[in-house]
């Protein structure tokens, strides 16, 4: 049970930098505490409602009473399974907006600017859009086609899709052939991590492939703690088959257990809030204020709307239409169930002056909760809309010192006053939307907030009650430089204050990006793979993104 490394996390990071790791040669233990992910539950896009809502696959973690959001609990799934959270998630592919990583690099994430991080993205992408697009030869110079993870377009057959693209063309919005490319701002086609029919984790794109290899195994078991000696990490502490043992590391130890489970593992290990951690009982290995800080996620609205026609996936919302979607898709692989039903999307800007998208929108051609629980009665459609960078900033704390327990998660939801304002846009603009001529065919009326809701108080109190996490916690341990006293790692991953350990997953977010997570949670796993390697960086690509010519001016 020794390796030259041991990386804590198969899922979105911890896959990425385990198959470069054992494609450079070294002996590689990945640690796992669930179990497989084989199934229709993950492996079918159209059941994605399913395997986030099933503690066979999901931590189960909720949040405290979210002291903004009138006490509500608002549950945090993270992936306990093959493939983490990659395995559970909507599929949704997102890189994130280039000024994103700019911002990283000038908070003090040295070497993360968008010109860095580019690379990284066209190694990890196997890219299906580029005929769809009309990229004009982007594929090469914006995009990847030759790497592990396959990202996809769904067909837009139900023609909702195109009425949303259409429907922000007549507001006034520009339509983006690729918003991962070179613009992302717009109307356009949604990607996916999905192919023929599948979803395709990084269990299916990095962790296979390297456990094929004599030198990557996989350990079914929970992370404890780090295991120290004289500050060097040297191991790890595991619950395996109902005991303790520990895994011992020559080399390094990488954490990749989710931006909720790594500063939690950090903090039994001795890493943390010096006051916090003593408060458990825990020796204070090194002092380090920011692990658990800088919480973030995003937070988002569905804007339901009633259709004119029965076009929608409501149609198949019952015994027998649910049984033919699924036998469809296990004997074809094709029809409604091989698609994650986000096939179009939307970035925009909030207002004048803001230089890119602060927007974000998921558009569903069907009226229903993200967790499948409550659906619309009759035909509907939604759009999710939220806000991408709110200023709200929680924390993750321990319960107690004992491993079992789950940790405290508080996201601070809507605590600073900007998040109400920009919500109140999002919901202004998106009735505008709908309201374009595209939509006059499918559109009845509002389901909900409603049309009577126009005021701010009772936009207000719709957003209360009913804003939703997308699920995109990030930023818990984040990087920057090594005289930055609220860091937790510095740009290369390494944990400031100790040596033989790092941070390999969404946790080192400085701010979080604009968009959906797993997308650069794979490439922060294949750029600290080769800060790990010690291998040269590529050489920084200096591609400028699309910005409005007019932002300054203009709302769109």
């Amino acid at each position: 049970m020794e390796a030259d490394f041991i990386v804590v996390g198969s899922g979105s990071g911890g896959a990425a930098v385990a198959f470069r790791l054992a494609e450079a040669g070294a002996q590689v233990l990945v640690v796992e505490a669930g179990g497989t992910d084989f199934g229709p539950f993950i492996q079918m896009p159209g059941a994605l409602s399913y395997p986030m809502n099933m503690r066979r696959y999901d931590w189960g973690f909720q949040t405290e009473p979210e002291p903004h959001l009138g006490g509500r609990v608002l549950a945090c799934p993270r992936g306990r399974v093959i493939g983490g959270s990659s395995s559970i998630n909507g599929m949704v592919y997102v890189r994130g907006h280039a000024r994103d990583f700019d911002h990283w690099a000038e908070s003090g994430a040295d070497g993360w600017s968008f010109a860095d991080v580019l690379p990284y993205y066209k190694r990890m992408e196997c890219w299906h859009g580029a005929e769809d697009a009309r990229a004009n030869g982007s594929a090469g110079v914006w995009r990847g086609q030759a790497g592990p993870l396959h990202v996809s377009r769904g067909g837009r057959d139900n023609p909702l899709f195109n009425a949303f693209i259409e429907a922000g063309r007549q507001a006034g919005y520009p339509v983006t052939p690729d918003y991962n490319g070179e613009q992302q701002e717009g109307f356009g086609a949604m990607e996916a991590t999905i192919w023929k029919g599948r979803r395709w984790s990084t269990a299916q794109a990095y962790l296979r492939p390297a456990l094929k290899r004599d030198n990557c195994r996989l350990i079914r078991a929970e992370a404890r703690r780090v295991i120290f000696d004289a500050g060097r990490a040297v191991g790890v502490e595991v619950r395996r088959k109902g005991r303790v043992e520990t895994l011992r590391a020559r080399r390094e130890v990488v954490l990749a257990a989710s931006s909720i489970n790594t500063p939690k593992l950090l903090m039994l290990s001795g890493i943390g809030p010096g006051a916090h951690l003593a408060e458990h009982g825990i020796e204070v290995l090194a002092d380090r204020p920011g692990v658990g800080q800088n919480l973030q996620d995003h937070l988002e609205l569905y804007l339901q709307y009633a259709a004119s026609q029965p076009i929608t996936l409501y149609k198949y919302w019952n015994l027998l239409g649910k049984a033919w979607v699924g036998a469809q898709w296990l004997f074809l692989g094709r029809g409604p169930g091989a698609s994650n039903q986000f096939e179009a999307a939307a970035f925009i800007r909030s207002a004048a002056g803001i230089d890119y998208p602060d927007i974000q929108y998921h558009f569903l051609p069907i009226a229903v909760r993200y967790d499948g629980q409550a659906v619309a009665e009759g035909h509907g459609f939604q759009t999710h809309v939220g806000p991408m960078r709110s200023k709200s900033r929680g924390w993750v704390k321990l319960a107690s010192a004992r491993p079992e327990d789950a940790p405290r998660i508080c996201f601070n939801y809507m605590s600073h006053p900007d998040d109400w304002a920009e919500f109140r846009t999002c919901i202004r603009l998106t009735r505008e939307i709908m309201g374009q001529d595209a939509f006059a065919p499918y559109l009845s009326h509002e389901i909900q907030p409603g049309a009577e809701a126009q005021e701010d108080a009772a936009l207000d109190a719709f957003i209360r009650a009913h804003v939703e996490s997308a699920y995109h916690p990030c930023g818990t341990a984040r990087m920057g430089r090594a005289d930055d006293p609220m860091a937790v790692v510095d740009p290369q991953g390494r944990v400031i204050g100790v040596e033989g350990l790092r941070v390999a997953d969404s946790s080192v977010f400085p701010r979080i990006t604009n968009g959906n997570l797993n997308a650069p949670s794979i490439m922060v796993g294949e750029k600290m793979a080769d800060h790990i390697l010690g291998r040269p960086a590529p050489a920084r690509e200096n591609l400028e993104p699309w910005i409005n010519p007019n932002w300054q001016q203009a709302q769109r």
